[in-house]
């Protein structure tokens, strides 16, 4: 079952010239680096349309579930374009997130989604797997930023200086468009794959683990877009 293609169908339009079996328009290397983390202590400069510098901010959906890939998103938003409501996509409705990310799309000076494979996760580990998804969301902007904000206490390395900011998903911008595009693009892609797969409720639990997903899995077994990685689907594997 190809798992990749599964994701892909649906998706909305993305940057241009996206390669197979990613969403931005360029690919990163395989293997990705953590860089140094440094801290934030005042708010960064935002530039506008025609001007700089442009800062981008990335953030990634899917670490913890037990299936389907990891999406990171990139945005450098317009301050000439604000956008009202901006959160932490966790906080926000399904039908918030909707919305909102219907306007990233609209107004941001350039956006770009990408993810790291169920096999990328498998292979490399979730982190390094999160850490190549945000490389190539940010190889997919067509603006080059002059700096990169990253959801939480760990940057992929990238070409330009990036800091990572614990909480930054609800208290910059730019990373909470990045965590809104990210969430709903892989929610998206979790229900296509509930259309493939509907024993489990992907279209639910999104992958995640919850007591009715268990159930699933000790009933049903894993499918291909399961996790092998992760303790709970080894675990089945062991004893099935």
């Amino acid at each position: 079952m190809d798992i990749d293609a599964a994701f892909a169908t649906g998706r909305p339009e993305q940057t241009r010239h996206a390669p197979p079996g990613a969403i931005c328009n360029q690919d990163s290397t395989k293997t990705p680096v953590i860089s140094s983390v440094a801290s934030i202590f005042e708010p960064p400069e935002r530039g506008v349309k025609g001007g700089g510098p442009f800062i981008c901010g990335v953030d990634e959906a899917g670490r913890g579930p037990l299936a389907g890939p990891v999406v990171a998103a990139a945005v450098i938003l317009d301050a000439a374009r604000p956008i009202v409501g901006l959160d932490d996509s966790k906080k926000l409705t399904a039908a918030k997130r909707e919305k909102l990310a219907d306007e990233i799309r609209a107004r941001a000076l350039a956006w770009s989604v990408a993810e790291a494979t169920v096999e990328e996760i498998d292979t490399l580990n979730i982190l390094q797997a999160s850490l190549l998804a945000m490389q190539r969301a940010v190889a997919g902007l067509t603006l080059m930023p002059s700096e990169a904000l990253i959801d939480g206490n760990r940057c992929p390395a990238l070409a330009m200086p990036a800091r990572a900011i614990v909480g930054g998903d609800a208290s910059v911008p730019e990373i909470s468009a990045a965590s809104i595009l990210a969430k709903t693009v892989r929610d998206a892609g979790m229900r296509l794959l509930h259309e493939r797969f509907p024993q489990y409720g992907f279209d639910r639990h999104m992958g995640y683990g919850t007591p009715a997903h268990l159930a699933a899995l000790r009933r049903h077994g894993p499918c291909p877009a399961h996790r092998k990685s992760f303790a709970p689907v080894r675990q089945l594997m062991l004893f099935a």
